[in-house]
């Protein structure tokens, strides 16, 4: 394991030179180790390689604490901020954005890889199928979020594809952030099944992190489709931040985001959220392509190939 290890980080370093992953891989590009753990194959396009590539790493990355995810993604020029044309470029965007010097964001962008390697060798055993490090992803991700009842309540719809057989269980999970004044917190979720399934437990990861498994009606094979239902509903007395966002944890290729918001109590701005880190959702200064709503007060948006880890969606503002 410790050879696999090594393998990974020297060709993960090696990715990160001049562009990055921002654009298609030439076949030069790629390792024996990266092209095993990410299933490249010789038929596939430097596109191609790269989606899968950038796939992996993005999802991996989640997984790491903030200052190394960061300092990570903008290495390999994962996010759209960080895309510059040389390596020394990015270092110096992660120094801004982390408040760190050059030097100290190099060391987190080595100890980030570092994990992502012994991440990586962890979760695909040699014996496995690099492609089985995802049980499931998702297709597609549909969202009616409606702020103009009592308390917000969204359904959401999703189909989603299984990478392994004898799949029973999508093990869920929803963070139902309170107010940053502390005025109101998480305490409870309700959570209903539309279609799809059944809800089989549910608990609570963080203080506002839900955790929920849906147990499908029959057992899904690889490549086998599925498609569920659920409805959130915020209990009365709770508040939320005003955001929502998706963070796919795995891959995701199509996210559909429906708001529809009170026409007594409409927003005074409202802001895109994509490719972005989890700090900006809530950042006290607000950044994003400024958002206008329709005459029914509400906003359709669709978000493609998104990258793991990173946000999608929308903050708005009531003034």
């Amino acid at each position: 394991m410790a050879t696999q290890v090594r393998d990974l980080v020297d060709e993960l370093k090696t990715l990160r030179k001049g562009r990055g992953l921002s654009t298609g891989l030439p076949d030069g590009k790629v390792g024996p180790a990266v092209r095993a753990l990410c299933s490249v194959t010789a038929a596939d396009s430097p596109s191609v390689a790269r989606k899968k590539i950038a796939d992996l790493l993005g999802e991996l990355a989640g997984r790491l604490p903030d200052d190394l995810s960061t300092a990570v993604l903008a290495a390999f020029g994962l996010v759209p901020e960080a895309r510059q044309q040389f390596y020394k470029e990015r270092v110096r965007w992660a120094a801004l954005r982390i408040d760190r010097d050059e030097r100290t964001v190099r060391r987190r962008i080595d100890q980030g890889i570092q994990q992502l390697a012994e991440l990586s060798v962890d979760a695909v055993p040699a014996t496995r199928p690099a492609a089985a490090l995802y049980r499931w992803y998702n297709e597609e991700v549909r969202v009616y979020l409606t702020l103009d009842r009592s308390t917000p309540e969204s359904l959401e719809f999703r189909r989603i594809t299984s990478c392994v057989d004898n799949l029973r269980e999508l093990d869920l999970a929803l963070t139902l952030t309170a107010p940053l004044d502390r005025s109101s917190v998480a305490r409870e979720l309700d959570i209903q099944v539309v279609s799809g399934g059944t809800l089989v437990r549910k608990q609570k990861e963080k203080a506002d992190r839900f955790a929920f498994s849906l147990r499908m009606p029959d057992l899904l094979n690889s490549a086998d489709r599925h498609e569920y239902g659920l409805r959130f509903r915020v209990p009365d007395g709770q508040k939320m931040q005003p955001h929502y966002v998706c963070v796919p944890k795995q891959r995701c290729d199509n996210f559909q985001l429906h708001v529809r918001f009170d026409h007594d109590h409409m927003p005074v701005a409202v802001w895109l959220l994509s490719d972005a880190f989890q700090r900006d959702v809530d950042d006290p200064v607000p950044s994003g392509e400024s958002l206008a709503l329709d005459e029914a007060g509400e906003l359709h948006l669709s978000f493609e190939d998104l990258t793991p880890g990173l946000a999608y969606g929308i903050r708005w503002d009531f003034g």
